[in-house]
């Protein structure tokens, strides 16, 4: 395996190896995209390990593998995950000849993982990963994203009726439109209106009380 001395090579080997592994971790792929990654990694550890380099960066390796599993299962942040994508590239490029070797390595790495995330689009994802994408729901759906809180920053505002609310229409506060909903009134257009409360993006709006008095 004397061509695993060339950079290029090593380069296209952990590459796929790692766009294979990661992929067996993102999808459902029946375990062939795992047994091709850990079939190429093996090769490159193999053929690179040496004396000098003993069967602990394999190990260092391994625990990067677990951490990333842990994340997905348990944790679901990303913070154990990056601890243990750091461990995969220090186990990587430790055996490599050379520090150019070793620096593209550590690039083929990141660019396979990155490259993964292409095969969620054809195959089945792994719930392992559900929480995560659950968790970033149910922040949107709370009213946390950029648009709502614009939203909410027009709570006792006054605007005016761009047409007749019945009980849903259009106001406009300071110079933008917005549907609002006067709940169970009748607001005639042109008539001076108050945001009472937001409700995600749905506003609700009473008469002012300049336009009560009259």
């Amino acid at each position: 395996m004397e061509w695993l001395n060339i950079a290029s090579v090593g380069f296209i080997v952990i590459f796929l190896g790692t766009l294979f592994l990661f992929g067996e971790l993102l999808v459902k792929a029946r375990g062939l995209f795992a047994l091709l990654g850990v079939g190429m990694t093996a090769t490159y550890f193999l053929h690179h390990l040496t004396g000098d380099t003993g069967f602990w960066v394999v190990i260092l390796y391994l625990i990067g593998i677990v951490l990333i599993i842990l994340d997905g299962k348990l944790f679901s942040d990303g913070t154990v995950a990056l601890i243990g994508v750091i461990l995969m590239v220090v186990g990587l490029a430790i055996p490599a000849p050379t520090l150019v070797y070793g620096i593209l390595v550590g690039m083929a790495f990141i660019l396979g993982a990155l490259s993964s995330l292409f095969f969620i689009k054809v195959f089945t994802r792994r719930q392992m990963w559900s929480k995560l994408t659950f968790k970033d729901r149910l922040t949107s759906e709370r009213g946390y994203n950029s648009i709502n809180m614009e939203y909410k920053e027009l709570v006792g505002k006054k605007g005016k009726t761009m047409n007749s609310l019945r009980p849903t229409g259009t106001v406009n506060i300071e110079g933008q439109p917005y549907s609002a909903t006067s709940g169970g009134q009748w607001i005639e257009a042109e008539q001076e209106v108050e945001v009472t409360s937001v409700d995600g993006t749905r506003i609700l709006v009473s008469r002012a009380v300049e336009s009560k008095e009259e």
